[in-house]
């Protein structure tokens, strides 16, 4: 069977996220780039110029950014190890294909991190199919990714996500906070045991000391959210994006 790779490689892709998605001058980017121009920042050979400093020259957009691998995938299979640059009459699909490609590897990221939940290992059959069917989605033609209705596929592949999640936490307190909006709030020392955070805003929330143990946090916006001693080890779903895009320390666990 193909296995998707569900780690960026930036080494084997073409800078497709510095050059096919728009941001505005922010918090998170020191300039206006617009869809399919490149970033003032991307070298000629697909580096990031100021990789080792995103921070400091006000590009923690970037950082945050986790593509789950999708970037080679559209590079190296998709377009054969085509890039924008010497294929240009290509490159307008290629810009298109990456956020599709992208909700595919991370809806692969997700099913295989429940492949993981012993809790879950009733689950495992189905889930299994469900990562077969979406890696087989992953190596489809431009025109394929292009014409996928990816809305009805996760409306497919959730519920699934979900049971396993429920399984997980089961005999945990399970407070349901799922796409509450969490802006701020002081939660120093909370006992979110169990939790289900899914699509939660916890942008600068106070979480300090916090027990997120088992918590489920799909999707979950931790930006800003200060996670300094919180215990995270066991969370479910837990990207690296969502960790970098908070305030962590030594004393935070996972």
């Amino acid at each position: 069977m193909v296995t998707l790779e569900l780690r960026a490689d930036c080494g084997r892709c073409a800078g497709l996220c510095c050059v096919a998605p728009a941001f505005a001058k922010s918090a998170d980017f020191a300039v206006d780039k617009p869809a399919g121009r490149p970033c003032p920042n991307l070298a000629e050979d697909f580096r990031c110029g100021i990789h080792e400093r995103l921070p400091e020259k006000g590009f923690r957009g970037c950082v945050v950014f986790d593509c789950f691998g999708a970037g080679q995938q559209v590079t190296q299979v998709t377009f054969g190890g085509r890039d924008w640059r010497g294929a240009p009459g290509a490159a307008g699909q290629m810009f298109a294909v990456l956020p599709v490609m992208r909700q595919i590897h991370e809806l692969a990221w997700y099913v295989s991190q429940a492949l993981e939940l012993p809790a879950a290992r009733g689950l495992r059959p189905r889930l299994q199919a469900a990562l077969e069917e979406t890696t087989a989605l992953a190596g489809g033609t431009p025109e394929e990714l292009l014409a996928l209705d990816l809305s009805a596929y996760r409306s497919r592949v959730n519920p699934l996500l979900l049971k396993a999640s429920e399984l997980a936490r089961a005999g945990s307190r399970r407070a349901d906070h799922r796409g509450a909006n969490l802006i701020g709030r002081r939660m120093r020392g909370t006992d979110l045991r169990g939790a289900s955070l899914r699509g939660a805003v916890l942008i600068g929330a106070d979480l300090r000391g916090a027990d997120l143990r088992t918590a489920d946090l799909t999707g979950a916006d931790l930006r800003g959210a200060d996670l300094r001693g919180a215990d995270l080890s066991g969370a479910l779903f837990l990207t690296e994006s969502q960790v970098k895009a908070a305030v962590t320390d030594e004393t935070t666990r996972r």
